[in-house]
């Protein structure tokens, strides 16, 4: 048996190095949260062959005195954390100490850095003990990395292509400066400038900077959120259903600023996404939630990706929510400025430039205000009782062009498919059957909801077996399973009863269906699998309600409906995600027959 002893600190540092530093963009994301939690408001970072020749990240933040340097170094040195308090009440990005040293021991390092009332910089080699030589470098800290993994050949092979590595950076970059909108941020590869990004001080630079960052298309289809309940608020934009990803590349979620992955988050936002996004596709946001330190963990993960929450259910139904109501409360009028609408577009491909960023916001309470001030401005033109129904003409000749509602007055209608309306912008063209379908479900939900849960008895109650964790859940938790309409109860340690299930779902797997809310509890702290169900099966019957294909409707049908799409929430997707209308601009229609060219 070989004997125990003590590892050498060079190999200490290259094993905790294995944690930390798992390619070039977590050098990146290291360097660049030293620069943040330094205060720094402007940060540069320079790379050259995809990070794998040169790392180079400068700011402009406190900066290190000469005689600290050396400890910036060591391993288990910060001056983020002094004692278990502080571990608790994390609000730095970094508090370890094994940033540097764990880089110093792969790669050949040099860190610079003046402070604030130093006469000058002052530069340290990192593996070498020599004392801090003096160097030119304004107030803040550059820390230069070169040759990563030169001393572990085994660690370099498992790099990829350098473009491949410089992605991986470049989503990094895009997450920090994201997340950080009020410092100004610059990236550069292989000597050329990629992003140079001002840093924010009001909403038109933060329009400027989502567009730089995540497109234009991204830049016109946003809903704004800012959502607080209790200790918990929820801020940023979430795009439309309409502009969604064939992949989940244009998600971006911050807690406290920090860049996290987690798997009760994306649970509940594709919860809120659930019925208006189509098969297959991904939603496009950049959120960032803010919550009292001492309720999460961070010290979860070595690179500090993953968190823990302390009320996961609390968490989960908060985000679930608020992203719900903001979805729910996106108007035709907004609908109309995104590129998602027009038709034609790609969802994926950029959308051309439409003279300028446009803007869509959602704020808590007042959903629905202007629709409903518009609607009254013009609710004379639609009694029944003063005038007929109104159309284009109709309405041009009494002067109320300016009261057309979002969606116009109909003109006629397609191969008994589709309705085709004017408004202000130009040309509506909308999918009968899928609008339709959209409308009764949203009221067929609303009368479920307003009335109470009925509950189905069941002619045999169903004895079933889970595990000790699962029927402990179900015993603390009586409350909960009662008002979603299940009557169940323990058996033994390991054994359940279900007695009565949900009425609507009278014909369901009652076993499996029990399982799946359990199991939801248990991964998530939060279940909507009842409303999924119930949901999944009001669908089918909105879809069986709706008016068919090849039913000719009149005008005043037509405009009936165009006002149903206007009071309805989700209206703009069908019960399976897809668009219900889209919007083709008089300036697109001109372009077409090459008008004023």
């Amino acid at each position: 048996m070989p004997q125990i002893q003590t590892l050498p600190s060079q190999l200490i540092n290259q094993i905790a190095a294995g944690e930390v530093v798992e390619r070039p963009a977590s050098v990146v994301k290291e360097l660049v949260e030293n620069s943040l939690d330094a205060g720094a408001g402007s940060i540069a970072v320079e790379v050259e062959a995809g990070g794998t020749r040169m790392i180079r990240v400068s700011d402009d933040g406190c900066g290190i005195d000469r005689d600290q340097l050396a400890s910036a170094l060591s391993r288990h040195a910060t001056s983020k954390v002094r004692s278990l308090d502080d571990l608790e009440n994390i609000a730095s990005l970094g508090f370890r100490g094994e940033a540097l040293p764990s880089i110093s021991s792969v790669s050949r390092l040099s860190l610079t850095s003046r402070a604030g009332d130093g006469d000058c910089a002052w530069r340290r080699q990192g593996r070498d003990d020599v004392d801090p030589v003096p160097a030119a470098l304004p107030q803040g800290t550059q820390v230069e990395v070169l040759e990563l993994f030169y001393n572990v050949p085994a660690r370099k092979k498992f790099l990829r292509t350098e473009q491949t590595e410089y992605r991986h950076i470049e989503t990094l970059f895009k997450h920090m400066a994201l997340s950080h909108p009020a410092v100004a941020f610059k990236l550069v590869h292989n000597q050329k400038t990629v992003y140079q990004l001002a840093s924010v001080q009001n909403l038109d630079d933060q329009r400027r900077r989502l567009a730089q960052l995540c497109g234009k298309s991204f830049a016109q289809s946003l809903v704004e959120i800012d959502i607080e309940q209790d200790d918990l608020r929820l801020q940023g934009w979430v795009a439309l259903p309409t502009f969604n990803r064939s992949q989940a590349d244009m998600q971006y979620f911050f807690v406290n600023q920090r860049v996290v992955r987690d798997k009760l988050i994306n649970h509940a936002i594709r919860q809120a996404y659930q019925d208006v996004l189509f098969h297959g596709r991904h939603p496009a946001y950049v959120l960032s939630l803010t919550m009292d330190a001492r309720e999460i963990d961070v010290n979860v993960h070595p690179q500090k990706h993953e968190v823990r929450f302390r009320n996961s259910r609390h968490v989960h139904d908060f985000l679930f929510r608020s992203l719900h109501q903001a979805l729910a409360g996106v108007e035709p009028e907004q609908q109309i400025v995104s590129p998602g609408f027009a038709l034609g577009e790609a969802v994926d491909q950029p959308a051309p430039d439409q003279g300028g960023l446009r803007f869509n916001q959602y704020r808590s309470g007042d959903r629905g205000a202007n629709l409903r001030e518009q609607m009254q401005s013009y609710a004379g033109l639609l009694s029944p009782e003063a005038q007929p129904a109104p159309t284009a003409e109709t309405a041009q000749e009494i002067g109320a062009e300016a009261l057309t509602p979002p969606l116009g007055f109909a003109l006629a209608q397609l191969k008994g498919i589709y309705v085709l309306a004017q408004n202000r912008e130009g040309l509506i063209v909308v999918d009968m059957h899928a609008a339709h379908e959209r409308i009764v479900y949203e009221r067929m939900k609303q009368n479920a909801e307003q009335e109470n849960v009925i509950t189905q008895p069941l002619l045999v109650p169903v004895v079933f077996n889970v595990s000790l964790a699962e029927a402990d859940l179900v015993e603390e938790n009586l409350d909960f399973f009662n008002h979603l309409g299940f009557g169940v109860e323990r058996l033994g340690p390991e054994q359940l009863r279900l007695r009565a299930i949900p009425a609507l779902l009278k014909n369901a797997d009652s076993e499996q269906l029990l399982r799946d809310v359990l199991a939801d509890l248990v991964e998530h702290g939060s279940s909507q699998r009842i409303q999924e169900y119930q949901n999944e099966l009001l669908s089918t019957m909105a879809c069986h309600a709706s008016v068919r294909a090849n039913r000719q409707l009149t005008l005043a049908e037509m405009n009936a409906l165009l006002r149903d799409i206007e009071h309805t929430e989700r209206s703009g997707q069908c019960n399976h995600g897809r668009p219900t209308w889209k919007q083709l601009s008089l300036e697109q229609l001109d372009k077409l027959f090459l008008r004023g060219q």
